[in-house]
């Protein structure tokens, strides 16, 4: 009796023992040293488009206005209308908002007219024609936008640094007309559409960017 309560108590531990054993002489002692960091250059800063909003101070007024990040793909004519593409319409070439504003860029149908669409339906439907009209709206507004482009690009208006590309970015939102009016007025005619988007918002949002390419063109059209 006493034999077989022996055997139930000691075969146990013996094989507790030997798990221990064979664990503890396979594990080898960790040096945190190898892990170190020290010495290293480590950047943990984020985009500049990123780090531009968290510092913006205006912001539409529009409760049920939603606010994305932008896109980050440089300082180049693509990443200009890319970057407006996104703040438009998330660059979604199928969508109308409650206004009746079309496509990637939001037209009205008014402004299509000025470059030669009158369709609106199949402006929709085509993205090539879609990215044929920012181009050709663009050319347009710089045209007649070219004297405060040159009087004014350099200068601070109403805190603003005004850029060609901020002017036109602009002229996009609001129209160049609205952009002449804030720009001569030192800033105190601050347009804002339907959403409280305002021409100060696009012009320091969208300023800095290479629109050198975009050729000054009064009778600019969509052609496909």
């Amino acid at each position: 009796m006493i034999k077989k309560k022996t055997n139930f108590f000691v075969i146990p531990l013996t094989i507790l023992a030997l798990i221990y054993v064979a664990l503890s002489s396979n594990q080898e002692a960790v040096d945190m040293g190898d892990y170190s960091t020290e010495g290293l250059e480590l950047d943990f800063t984020v985009s500049e488009d990123i780090a531009f909003l968290a510092n913006e101070t205006e912001e539409s007024t529009n409760p049920f206005v939603e606010e994305f990040y932008f896109p980050n793909i440089g300082k180049t004519y693509i990443g200009f209308k890319e970057a407006i593409g996104f703040k438009e319409s998330r660059g979604n070439y199928f969508t109308v908002n409650t206004l009746g504003y079309l496509g990637k860029y939001q037209f009205g149908a008014e402004t299509l007219k000025l470059i030669g669409i009158y369709n609106p339906n199949q402006f929709l439907y085509n993205p090539e024609l879609q990215e044929k009209a920012f181009l050709a709206n663009a050319e347009r507004n710089k045209w007649i936008l070219r004297k405060d482009i040159e009087r004014f690009v350099g200068t601070t208006v109403n805190g603003i640094n005004v850029t060609e590309s901020g002017i036109l970015a602009a002229a996009h939102l609001a129209g160049p007309g609205s952009v002449k009016k804030f720009l001569r007025s030192s800033g105190v005619h601050n347009f804002k559409d339907a959403y409280g988007t305002s021409v100060k918002y696009y012009m320091k949002r969208f300023s800095g960017y290479d629109t050198s390419n975009i050729v000054a063109n009064k009778r600019a059209k969509a052609i496909l």
